[in-house]
Parts: C-alpha cells; sequence; structure tokens
C-alpha cells in the first residue's frame, strides 16, 4: 500500500490509497453536515404550511416547551463542541478530545433526558455513557484508523 499526498484518479492505481491528513479529520463532520441538510429540506417539504403559518400568524414560540430541556441541550451541546477542541490539544493525534468530552456530556445528556432519575436509571446511564463514546472511539481511531479531534 503506497500512501501518497494525491487523490489516484485512474484504475491503474486503484489499489494505492491517498490520506491527507490535513483534512482527513473534516469527513465525518462533512457528512453529518449534508445528512443535517436533506432532513432539513425534508423537513422543509412536509411540514412548510405549518411552518409558514408559525411564522405569519404565531404563535413565535411553542406553547408547553420544555425550557429546562430545550435550552440544556443548547447549553450542553455548545460546551459539547467548545470542549472537545481543547482537550483534544493536551492529546494531539489520539482522538481523546471526543473521548473524554463525549462521555460527560452524553451523561448529562441522559440525565437531563430522564423523566424518573431512581438509582438503577442513573447507574444505566453512567455505564451508557463511559461504554457507547469509548466503542465509538476505538471504531474510528484503532478499525477504521480515522482522526478524531
Amino acid at each position: 500500500m503506497q500512501i501518497t499526498g494525491r487523490i489516484p484518479m485512474n484504475l491503474a492505481s486503484f489499489p494505492n490509497v491517498s490520506i491527507d491528513f490535513a483534512t482527513s479529520h473534516l469527513v465525518f463532520p462533512m457528512l453529518v453536515s449534508i445528512l443535517l441538510g436533506l432532513l432539513l429540506v425534508a423537513i422543509l417539504a412536509t411540514r412548510w404550511r405549518t411552518i409558514w403559518g408559525a411564522f405569519t400568524t404565531g404563535p413565535y414560540w411553542p406553547a408547553g416547551i420544555d425550557q429546562l430541556r430545550f435550552f440544556g441541550t443548547i447549553a450542553l451541546t455548545v460546551l459539547y463542541f467548545l470542549a472537545m477542541p481543547q482537550i483534544g490539544d493536551l492529546f494531539p493525534n489520539e482522538g481523546y478530545g471526543f473521548l473524554i468530552a463525549s462521555i460527560p456530556f452524553l451523561f448529562l445528556m441522559s440525565l437531563l433526558y430522564l423523566h424518573r432519575r431512581s438509582r438503577r436509571q442513573i447507574v444505566i446511564a453512567a455505564i451508557n455513557a463511559a461504554i457507547a463514546p469509548t466503542v465509538v472511539w476505538y471504531l474510528l481511531s484503532t478499525v477504521f484508523n480515522l482522526t478524531l479531534p
């Protein structure tokens, strides 16, 4: 296997792999952005009358919204994306920024959305918060050799 700085464009160079390490970490954010864009188009195509009605006649803010969960989700997500590269800079090219930031993020999001917080459910949320990001981190960084923040 040969790693070069260019993308192979013909069948003769098909077995060669080209990895641009300067931009390889942008693959998944681009795929997620495209997927979210497609979902936005699908929502707008199927619910445009409801959306247009809300913008033209009101109410401008949904009635009965769970404000704690709404604003909590926004705050946790912003903190997660701000913390991930900062933590990643402490451990360059290891993907620990993703791993270390994802565990508390997933745990706090689980707590935010739990309706009943029994000891058993909190333990399950903690176990899930530790295992799920670790498995994803292992698969992406080791098995697929993808760089993570």
